[in-house]
């Protein structure tokens, strides 16, 4: 049983198909802290609607860029947790660029990465307290979702060794490539200096799934993506710690 679990960018898309998933285990966590930068504006309704719903679901503001904010999440999220520690942390939030790489310029790359980089950095470090305290709690526990968990959502368009299978000349999203081949580094810095600490760091590839980042292009529902994921936290061991995961629990090559 996962306890307590926080998802970013949860107000849509894959985030917000995670959060109805949680819902709908068997054993749902006592509190779902579903975050996202406006939880008041227009986008959010329907994780507004679904929070009026269920008395477990927290909704609080986060944005991942911006440092006070993930702070102020961080100790209104310590005060529903009553002392104890958060199990599993889900950087979901993302933004994607379809700019090609003779148009692609410097603003562009910067915004990128402060979203998908340093957005998860920021977050991991400031619930790190949280995480850390989860797994001394579950110390007796294997290393999981159910000690201590962080996962990052990635994404195959930042394997390197897969760049020539992946690349489209026609759709680049060069900013958002860079941006996940960083993340996966992230992950597995953060899988090396948490590990003494009880907490699992994994990036996890959820497909190439309708969403406003994928499109309607993409072959999968948020429905297929989030229940594959669900799966696939729940398998997590130290065998995929440091390690690029894909939503049927495949390893990615970096």
């Amino acid at each position: 049983m996962i306890g307590s679990v926080l998802v970013t960018g949860s107000n849509r898309g894959i985030g917000f198909e995670l959060i109805n998933k949680f819902l709908c285990r068997s054993q749902p966590p006592e509190k779902i802290f579903a975050t996202c930068r406006n939880p008041e504006g227009p986008r959010s309704e329907e994780l507004r609607i679904l929070a009026s719903k269920h008395t477990n679901i927290v909704l609080l503001p986060l944005d991942a860029s911006n440092i006070e904010s993930v702070k102020k999440a961080a100790v209104e999220v310590e005060k529903y947790l009553n002392g104890s520690g958060l199990n599993l942390l889900i950087n979901n939030a993302g933004v994607i660029s379809r700019e090609k790489l003779e148009k692609v310029d410097a603003d562009e790359m910067i915004d990128t990465f402060k979203t998908n980089v340093v957005g998860p950095l920021q977050v991991s470090q400031v619930f790190y307290p949280l995480l850390k305290k989860s797994a001394e709690e579950n110390a007796e526990k294997p290393l999981g979702c159910m000690k201590a968990a962080l996962v990052n959502v990635s994404s195959m368009l930042g394997s390197i060794e897969r760049t020539p299978l992946t690349f489209q000349p026609e759709n680049q999203v060069i900013s958002y490539r860079v941006s996940k081949a960083a993340l996966n580094m992230l992950t597995r810095l953060q899988a090396e200096s948490y590990k003494k600490d009880g907490i699992l760091c994994t990036a996890l590839h959820p497909g190439w799934v309708k969403t406003e980042l994928g499109t309607e292009r993409a072959p999968l529902t948020t429905h297929e993506s989030a229940t594959g994921i669900m799966d696939v936290l729940g398998s997590l061991s130290e065998k995929q710690n440091g390690l690029l995961v894909s939503w049927e629990g495949n390893v990615i090559p970096w």
